[in-house]
């Protein structure tokens, strides 16, 4: 009999062989040495890139991370081209993407019908006699993606997340976050003069006078601004407990006559006795207005969400209008070319169907094999973490491995693929294809109400530049996207793919312990499993994150919200300390050996500025630090190192450097 020893052991035994370090492959030769790396690191490693390159006037942005998604675009627009051009088997992937493409693209077709496809929907409006007949057009509405005034989802029961049950939360506003409408800076008044501008071309595109079309603008607004002042903040929603309010169908149906729960759940063919509604406050108010609002100024409400929603269905006039909104809020100062759009709503639209395609001709199988090995070692790195901790005892330490242990990771793609059997896309009709597909998302999500929870079914599709954590399922999750440098090389030495994807998986394993994923079990439900005294010393860790991120100015006045970002930056920072654990493991670092000059503990370093090199549009930053729960990339680099011992000492940092912090100050987390 073979004698079996401990997995952490095993996989600790099999560290060092695991990747070939093949590094006179990948050089880093763009240092800028003008720069002391212990003063700005994120500009020692990026500065000569950053000074140098122009961001594209189609884009907000440029670099790595979401920004890699510009090519990625470019790839699978390579493959539509292709596959549209071909003569498809009826009902194959290929037809229905290919068709989708090219109905997209012909642009002649579409200005031709103007706004014919979007008038049945205005003479519904206009038809609506009273708060009844309002909310059946509303329900009528979700099943195409134009929730309007009611934010439907399906997802995870937390408290029992085997389940899925139907979600309620706020929403029924048109600017980004709920303070966009109550801020009197000078930007802000800007975004909010070009939205009312935005809402208004709208009316006068489908024939409106001018006079009557800015005062129907004006009433929307107003009416989203009353439900704004309902809204929780983006901060204030991350209290997980505080979104949780599970309440039966008929109580809520009877506190809130007007909306009519009741008659809403009939129209969707949904079937529930209780639901979780997240923000009660936005449906208390919601409830109020439409009994105090007039019809008159609720039909222009639903006018300019609707016209707003469809506007890059219909013809050029339309899309160009809000393309002049959204430069005003992004920065963005020149339209995308038609084929990069129309990539980006295949994506959206039947991007599981798009990702098939994708895979076949870009994602090498041996990037999946390496990748399951980096996240066996990152989370032996983590135990290891856990154990060495002083501030947890010993029986939450016990509770926090056990959780570790039954994540799943899901890498690459999924081993099933989304079903579009049932979705009819026409190449002649560019508008009913938006709607057929929004139509067939929502048949797919309210399939799933009362049903157990899908473990094989993924979050995004597999071409996108992401990873994500989803704590009610306690998955970690690394598409086909991410998979490619800078973030992970199979020709890259072991330091350059652990500062890439390894700390990206340690982010991503961190998630699930940090403010909000460590409310989570080990099996996905929100349940305290730990000790009061160790959450209370956890508690008091992440709030020196938030302390710290705080202090950091993005432009003139602008700081990093460090209560919105404390989710990503706990991850930030631990991600980092698991990588370099596991990374300490491998034979590279042991060798000491040099490459371009630098020590494999440098370039592992170097790797992690590498991931993050992003260069914005000022107005695109300024929606994101409200927005956005993660920090801008500069305070992803410099941010979490100011906090690890090991890059001090890779980079001989010292007192007097900018990033210096003494050592009893440096955070550590986990």
């Amino acid at each position: 009999m073979k004698k079996r020893f401990p997995l952490s052991l095993v996989l600790l035994l099999g560290l060092a062989g695991a990747q070939t370090a093949t590094a006179q492959k990948v050089h880093i030769t763009d240092i800028d040495t003008s720069v002391k790396p212990g003063d700005d690191f994120f500009m020692f490693v990026n500065g000569k890139w950053y000074n140098s390159v122009e961001i594209p006037s189609t884009q907000t942005g440029v670099g790595s991370y979401s920004f890699l998604n510009f090519p990625q675009r470019v790839r699978m627009q390579g493959i539509l081209d292709s596959v549209s051009a071909a003569k498809n088997p009826a009902g194959s992937i290929e037809q229905k993407v290919g068709d989708f493409y090219a109905s997209g693209l012909d642009i002649a077709t579409i200005n031709k019908r103007g706004y014919e496809p979007i008038k049945p929907l205005l003479k519904r409006i206009d038809g609506i006699k009273d708060v009844a007949s309002l909310m059946k057009f509303v329900g009528e509405q979700q099943k195409f993606n134009n929730g309007s005034i009611i934010g439907f989802r399906v997802g995870p029961d937390i408290k029992n997340s085997a389940i899925n049950i139907v979600n309620l939360g706020q929403t029924g506003i048109g600017l980004p976050e709920r303070d966009y409408y109550f801020r009197t800076d000078s930007s802000t008044i800007g975004i909010q003069k070009a939205y009312k501008a935005y809402l208004t071309t709208l009316f006068k595109l489908t024939g409106t006078e001018a006079s009557a079309a800015e005062k129907m603008a004006l009433a929307a607004y107003a009416l989203e601004k009353e439900l704004a002042a309902s809204h929780k903040t983006n901060i204030e929603r991350r209290n997980v407990q505080a979104n949780y309010n599970k309440m039966a169908l008929k109580d809520i149906a009877a506190k809130q006559t007007n909306i009519g729960w009741t008659t809403y759940f009939n129209g969707l063919g949904v079937k529930i006795d209780s639901l979780n509604v997240q923000q009660p406050a936005y449906y208390e108010r919601l409830n109020a207005l439409l009994g105090s609002a007039s019809i008159e100024d609720w039909k222009a409400y639903l006018k300019a969400k609707s016209l707003s929603t469809y506007a890059d269905y219909l013809s050029e006039p339309f899309a160009v209008a809000a393309f002049e909104y959204s430069k005003i809020l992004t920065g963005q100062s020149t339209k995308k070319p038609r084929g990069e759009e129309i990539t980006e709503a295949v994506d959206r639209s039947l991007g599981h169907g798009l990702a098939q395609l994708y895979v076949r001709k870009y994602f090498p199988e041996e990037a999946k094999k390496r990748m399951r090995v980096l996240v066996d070692n990152l989370k032996i790195a983590f135990e290891n973490r856990i154990t060495k901790l002083d501030w947890m005892s010993d029986s939450t330490k016990a509770k926090a491995k056990e959780k570790l242990y039954a994540f799943s990771e899901k890498i690459g793609y999924p081993d099933k693929w989304r079903d579009y059997s049932l979705v009819k896309i026409n190449r002649a009709t560019y508008f009913e294809n938006r709607l057929a597909t929004s139509q067939n998302d929502f048949n797919y999500m309210v399939a799933k109400v009362g049903k157990p929870i899908d473990r094989t079914e993924w979050g995004t599709t597999p071409p996108t530049v992401t990873a994500y954590n989803n704590p009610p399922l306690n998955e970690i999750v690394f598409p086909a996207g991410i998979l490619q440098p800078p973030y992970f090389d199979l020709n890259a030495d072991d330091a350059l793919n652990y500062g890439g994807i390894g700390m990206v998986i340690g982010h991503e394993i961190t998630h699930s312990f940090d403010d909000q994923g460590a409310q989570f079990d080990k099996v996905g439900n929100v349940k305290n499993w730990w000790k009061d005294e160790d959450f209370k010393k956890f508690k008091a860790r992440t709030q020196q994150v938030i302390d710290q991120y705080n202090q950091y100015t993005v432009l003139d006045s602008v700081h990093v919200k460090g209560a919105l970002t404390v989710g990503e930056n706990t991850a930030d920072i631990a991600g980092i300390a698991i990588a370099f654990d596991a990374f300490k493991l491998t034979e590279q670092y042991k060798s000491g050996e040099k490459i371009d000059g630098f020590t494999p503990e440098q370039r592992f370093f170097i790797s992690i500025a590498r991931i993050w090199r992003v260069k914005t549009k000022d107005a695109y930053m300024r929606m994101y630090v409200n927005t956005n729960p993660h920090s801008p990339a500069k305070w992803r680099v410099n941010g979490p190192l100011m906090n690890f011992t090991p890059f001090y000492k890779a980079f001989n940092v010292q007192p007097g450097d900018k990033m210096f912090k003494p050592e009893s100050e440096r955070i550590v987390v986990w």
